[in-house]
């Protein structure tokens, strides 16, 4: 028996990938879409090919089409959200309330206060349904094949780096989505697409070894944020030293405003190697003992090339879709920790951590 989903959110993402994902999961059936306006939702259904499909939407009010009238339908039993990041708690909340299972994309709130919040008051939910946040980098098969490369070459974590140069145009579909362009949440792109990117960071650095009774979070950073394109406010780079419980360094760069540079790649140093990730290379560099200056290294090819990973799989969506309506049809009382919104907390945590030391100007910063 399949899992009726309705989709909240009728934008690019929820077109281009949350749609693909729930057609292309055996388990889920798309029986709904809502949109706050009317306009935008008819044209999800007309742009998608989704002819019949039920639309829902609360601008203009009308009888029978409002969300409350979707979250009433009871072969609708989970909800896919990809709304405006400051409009995503409320719509998460009014979900849950109506015993929908929730899965929403990321960041899981707008701010650490609210997100925090919204923890908390889906905790106090008696006999809740389940909830998972949407970090679909995640659920990238390459992240997942360097992971398992940070265990096998073992030690203690050395060092990391992490370094993204985007340039967001003025002509980009979502530059063009008007809450992006025109953010009222902090960070801006920094927030929309930066925690992708401490997201991937903390699942390496958490894979490598670390002292004993010590861990490799991020406790510890300092840095600058700026503001490069005019047409990217508050700000859209970040340049952080940061430090782990267990004593090592790193470097955090990311920027949206520059055309220069490595797009995506991550590096975690051990006393045994170092791991780079990139979404579509893993490389190994491991100890030549019989030339030290000459490591031997190993290239894992994870492009559309290889078949090992196909291009419709390279986002993670449809993986962490299936993810999620596995564990809805399992019985689980709780998603599995790639879904779990407090792993999403800690995510913001630290990427607020990094606006609020750039905002100081440098100021050491404690991430909780």
């Amino acid at each position: 028996m399949t899992i009726g989903i309705a989709l909240l959110g009728a934008g690019i993402f929820a077109q281009n990938q949350h749609l693909p994902a729930i057609d292309g999961c055996d388990l889920l059936e798309l029986k709904a879409v809502y949109s706050r306006s009317q306009a935008t939702a008819e044209a999800f259904v007309t742009k998608t090919g989704k002819t019949g499909l039920p639309v829902y939407f609360d601008e203009p009010a009308t009888p029978g089409k409002g969300l409350a009238d979707l979250l009433a339908r009871s072969d609708i039993a989970a909800v896919a959200v990809a709304m405006p990041i400051n409009l995503q708690p409320q719509a998460i909340r009014t979900a849950l309330a109506a015993g929908k299972h929730v899965l929403s994309e990321k960041p899981v709130a707008n701010t650490v206060a609210n997100a925090r919040a919204l923890i908390a008051h889906y905790a106090s939910l008696p006999s809740a349904p389940l909830w998972g946040v949407a970090e679909n980098y995640r659920y990238q098969a390459s992240l997942h094949l360097a992971e398992e490369e940070v265990k096998k070459i073992g030690g203690t974590l050395v060092s990391f780096v992490l370094n993204s140069n985007k340039f967001v145009r003025p002509d980009g579909n979502y530059f063009n989505t008007a809450w992006r362009k025109n953010p009222t949440h902090p960070g801006g792109f920094l927030l929309d697409g930066g925690i992708h990117y401490v997201a991937s960071l903390r699942s390496l650095l958490a894979a490598a070894g670390a002292p004993p009774s010590k861990s490799n979070k991020i406790t510890k950073l300092a840095g600058t944020m700026e503001q490069l394109l005019e047409i990217l406010p508050p700000a859209d780079t970040v340049r952080n030293i940061a430090v782990t419980e267990s004593g090592a360094s790193g470097v955090v760069t990311m920027s949206f405003g520059t055309e220069f540079g490595c797009p995506l790649e991550i590096s975690v140093t051990t006393t045994e190697g170092m791991v780079t990730w990139t979404p579509k290379k893993v490389t190994v560099a491991t100890r030549n003992e019989a030339d030290l200056f000459n490591p031997h290294i190993v290239e894992h090819d994870c492009s559309p090339k290889n078949p090992a990973f196909p291009a419709d799989e390279g986002t993670g969506v449809k993986a962490e879709f299936r993810a999620f309506a596995a564990n809805i049809a399992a019985g689980k009382k709780a998603v599995e920790t790639r879904l779990s919104p407090a792993e999403a907390l800690a995510d913001l945590e630290l990427l607020e951590a990094m606006f609020d030391s750039g905002a100081a100007g440098l100021a050491a910063k404690v991430v909780p």
